[in-house]
């Protein structure tokens, strides 16, 4: 059923436009664009269907021996893959920064993939190629914020880039820091730069024993990753404890000069500006004083918090992102585009000829081919979607939208704070919180009790907060998700939080009143709640005896 005769006739009709408005295939794409909409409107989270039951649809190793009907094709999308996918678009999925995208991207992405440009070369992209100098030409204006005559010079040379397109933030950070390390171990008489003679080589020339990067706790997964694939190793990524959430920068100063007195090398400081757990944005400004101080990088990982930039109000919270050497921005977060758009941006222009690549076929010597600097070969033109979003919204309607979602996220925090069951556990400083959910019996003890008891009582809260994040999410109407944090209260221990993002503009206050409730019934049906407001009430008769 659904089986195509296997014919160049057939094959010719599936790589063509249909004749007809009215075409089988005019309707079928209709059909799926009209489910899809139904689908984007549901205020669910997705089906009960467990994913054991799911994997049974996509359990055959082998390739489709003969081609099958696009119609029908198109139904089993539909049963199998978009009824069981997560409705990121729904105002009461608030548990990640996958969020809702303005409409015009589904005809924009038609496009997109129309055109099915490679960015990799002119050749294969044309006019892609200075629209995606002109994408990163505007985020390196909206950090560094140079003047007309440098823009002029830079944003269109064949020996410079302003920046680096990438899929996402995870390549960002990783091609920020190739930069870095190809700057710092660079060709010099008698060496040939750790580009052409690898890295043991190139920590004999420079005598030093290891290259590391400092971080804090909070720092994201990805810079783990680009530790290990550029060599250096993960034991040289230097995670810093920070309670408070932010890396201290007098911890950074002196974590690196103890790393280099034992014959080391900082290669970079990453200052995060809006960490994907909390929010909370780094010192900037004192971070780029202490990497001068070590003459080593600064890298500012902006992924989640770099949208700020966009809002008059807010941007001051990342101050001294400007004095950063390279910044990583993902437009797919808070800047409304598809997933895919990440960008590494260059304060110099120079920098990212440290991996500048050269190849006979392609990629020549002296071209504007914008795969000669990146990372990845093949990459398509997601920049159009961040080009048009940049124009459709303006710095003014992005601006809008920021403030907005900083001011329901403080919003959110007060309804926490005045809520008798819930304990907030960080307060906003753009639009991610923490929170937990906790009897009230348990909050007056909290402060009372000895920290042996305190220990014991938070061991519990973690349970309940796991066991009600679990059951919202399989009621499936709404979605947080849930963190483990080190709080300064209670001197760097780890608790389980709920852990919300405040970026979906649909979402409203109602919303949110709402997924309070369901989590307090939740929890209040739970033998867990009983249990602690029984031991609470215990420790406190006892505390005041």
């Amino acid at each position: 059923m659904g089986e195509a005769q296997v014919s160049l006739k057939h094959l010719y009709r599936v790589f063509t436009k249909p004749e007809h408005k009215d075409s089988k295939l005019a309707q079928i794409e209709q059909h799926l664009s009209d489910n899809i909409m139904d689908f984007l409107s549901q205020h669910v989270v997705t089906k009960k269907t467990s994913l054991e039951e799911i994997e049974k649809d996509f359990s055959q190793a082998g390739v489709p021996e003969s081609p099958e009907f696009v119609s029908a094709h198109a139904e089993s999308l539909l049963e199998k893959l978009v009824a069981h996918s997560v409705n990121t678009y729904s105002p009461t999925f608030i548990g990640h920064m996958t969020s809702a995208l303005p409409y015009f991207h589904l005809p924009l992405a038609k496009l997109l993939v129309g055109l099915n440009q490679n960015l990799v070369k002119i050749e294969t992209s044309k006019a892609f190629t200075p629209l995606e100098r002109q994408v990163l030409g505007m985020m390196h204006n909206l950090i560094f914020d140079e003047s007309d005559a440098f823009y002029d010079a830079h944003l269109h040379s064949a020996r410079h880039a302003l920046g680096a397109f990438c899929s996402g933030g995870t390549v960002a950070n990783i091609t920020a820091l190739w930069v870095a390390r190809n700057k710092l171990l660079g060709p010099r008489p008698g060496f040939n730069g750790v580009a052409k003679a690898g890295l043991a080589a190139a920590y004999r020339h420079y005598d030093i024993n290891n290259l590391g990067v400092i971080c804090s706790k909070r720092g994201h997964y990805s810079l783990s990753k680009a530790v290990d694939a550029l060599g250096l190793g993960r034991e040289q990524l230097l995670t810093l404890p920070c309670p408070a959430q932010t890396l201290r920068p007098e911890d950074a100063l002196k974590a690196g000069l103890e790393y280099q007195a034992q014959g080391n090398k900082v290669l970079a400081i990453v200052g995060i500006g809006g960490t994907t757990e909390t929010g909370h944005v780094d010192p900037l400004d004192e971070l780029a004083d202490v990497a001068k101080e070590l003459g080593c990088w600064f890298h500012v990982d902006a992924a989640w918090g770099g949208a700020t930039l966009f809002s008059s109000t807010n941007r001051s919270k990342l101050k001294g992102i400007s004095r950063a050497d390279s910044v990583t921005m993902d437009a797919h977060k808070q800047m409304y585009v598809p997933m895919g758009a990440g960008m590494a941006i260059f304060k110099n222009p120079e920098d990212a000829n440290a991996v500048r690549h050269h190849a006979q076929y392609i990629l020549r010597e002296g071209s504007k081919d914008l795969g000669a600097t990146t990372l990845e070969g093949s990459r398509n033109g997601m920049a159009m979607m961040v080009y048009s979003t940049l124009h459709i919204l303006g710095r003014r309607g992005y601006e809008l939208i920021i403030d907005q979602n900083i001011e329901k996220a403080q919003t959110f925090a007060r309804m926490i704070n005045t809520h008798p069951q819930f304990m907030l556990t960080t307060s906003p400083t753009l639009s991610l919180l923490t929170y937990r959910v906790c009897p009230a019996s348990v909050q007056q003890a909290l402060e009372k009790v000895s920290p042996q008891e305190c220990d014991k009582l938070n061991q519990k809260l973690d349970q309940l907060v796991v066991a009600v994040q679990k059951a919202q999410r399989e009621a499936g109407k709404s979605f947080v998700s849930r963190t483990r944090l080190e709080c300064a209260e209670l001197d760097g221990k780890a608790i389980t939080v709920f852990r919300v993002v405040l970026a979906n503009p649909l979402t409203t206050e109602q919303d949110l009143a709402n997924i309070l409730e369901e989590q307090a019934l939740l929890a209040q049906k739970m033998r867990l709640w009983k249990e602690l407001d029984k031991r609470a009430m215990a420790m406190l008769k006892h505390a005041s005896v």
